[in-house]
């Protein structure tokens, strides 16, 4: 079984543009704003723009960008098990030996590098999409919406019976900051202090437990689940290579996905940053009824941009970053460790949102104009380039003048 190797710009476009959002998404965490008590945000330089910032990230970005890039690993997954399926049985252990060694990496990341990691639950459910190949795509559908709106369900339940799904992982995560001296007064100020890395992985061990908690709590898992199955029916249906067929269908997805989308994102992004008033359930639904639906108009919306406009230049910008994704998603946690942490510059928790997001932005076009300058030279970036190799157990030429 050899690489699939015809690539499709739109796919690497709007995998570009999703980790922009990411990368906006994920640096006021790196920055240890998100950490910071509502007072010592407060005497941070740009308080009043950073509430309004705050909203704005919740109401445009916040799941926006992370249902894109679930969406487009699902087609990415749905396109190699097709492969691998057409090959028999060999193909199958080797899109297994691929999502292991995903598995690896994103265990590697969440462990050693920054516990916001996604790639662990990416590499667990996309070993379970082969139990869906039989389906047709009516029943791919149906499943993928049960996944998206099992949420709503199970946050009603845990509500009205006060339950506490994540909460053998909560405790152990506070007892491992009690281990370290990890306190709630120090919590957002341990990574910028810890001057070597011994500080850093002992608060990267209580994250990984944190970080589960949050995959339990947030439901991520439907919710990923849901949002591979509808990128698997996409690309069964490869609209990628006719968007022009895809046209009516895809003006549908936009105008529906904005109508619904627009107004409930300002009644989500307001429980979101005043910490849920009207209770979980209606914050879990207003979730689901707003980010999804904007998620897939932006999605949407871009290919019908890319068909009136597919010769600009900004499509090859985005699509750079989007052909080595995991390497440049590799890329924003290691600059984040080195511009906020101890072991780098350290400012972390001495920034505003608004001087976080600059930093964001700056760090995405850094990226985007490194894996340019890389994709000119090389066929793979650095991270897939060991992934591929890793997979299918042998050397692979990585240079563009190599055989």
């Amino acid at each position: 079984m050899q690489p699939v190797k015809k690539r499709f710009i739109i796919l690497d476009a709007l995998r570009g543009f999703a980790l922009l959002g990411i990368c906006l998404a994920n640096y006021p965490e790196f920055s240890l704003y998100s950490f910071l008590s509502a007072e010592d945000a407060a005497s941070l330089q740009t308080p009043g723009l950073d509430r309004v910032l705050r909203y704005l990230l919740y109401f445009f970005v916040d799941g926006k960008f992370y249902t894109i890039f679930s969406v487009l690993f699902g087609i990415g997954f749905s396109i190699i098990l097709e492969h691998a399926l057409s090959e028999g049985g060999k193909g199958l252990k080797v899109f297994y030996r691929r999502m292991l060694v995903l598995l690896v990496i994103g265990l590697i990341h969440l462990w050693l590098l920054w516990s916001g990691d996604i790639l662990t639950l990416y590499a667990v459910l996309g070993m379970l999409l082969p139990l869906w190949h039989h389906c047709s795509d009516k029943a791919l559908l149906r499943w993928a919406a049960a996944f998206l709106l099992l949420p709503v369900a199970v946050d009603t339940v845990v509500e009205l019976a006060h339950l506490r799904p994540a909460g053998w992982f909560y405790d152990r995560q506070w007892a491992l900051c009690a281990r370290f001296g990890i306190t709630e007064e120090n919590f957002a100020y341990w990574l910028r202090d810890s001057h070597d890395y011994r500080g850093v992985f002992q608060f990267l061990m209580q994250g990984g437990f944190e970080r589960m908690t949050e995959f339990i709590d947030g439901n991520r898992y439907f919710r990923v689940m849901g949002l591979f199955l509808l990128g698997y029916w996409a690309g069964r249906q490869r609209f990628f290579a006719d968007l022009e067929a895809w046209r009516p269908r895809l003006r549908r997805i936009a105008l529906r996905g904005f109508a619904l989308g627009l107004p409930l994102s300002l009644a989500y992004a307001w429980s979101g940053v005043n910490g849920h008033p009207w209770g979980l359930t209606a914050h879990s639904a207003l979730y689901t009824f707003s980010v999804f639906p904007m998620g897939f108009a932006y999605m949407a919306g871009l290919c019908l941009l890319y068909q009136r406009h597919n010769t600009a230049r900004i499509w090859r910008a985005f699509a750079a970053p989007g052909r080595m994704a995991l390497s440049h998603y590799l890329f924003q946690t290691v600059s984040g460790m080195l511009l906020f942490y101890g072991i780098g510059l350290g400012l972390g928790a001495r920034l505003s949102l608004s001087y976080a997001l600059l930093i964001a932005l700056g760090v995405y076009l850094l990226g985007m104009l490194l894996s340019r300058l890389w994709i000119g030279h090389f066929r793979f970036g650095p991270v897939e380039w060991v992934w591929r190799m890793l997979t299918y157990g042998q050397y692979l030429p990585i240079r563009r003048d190599q055989r």
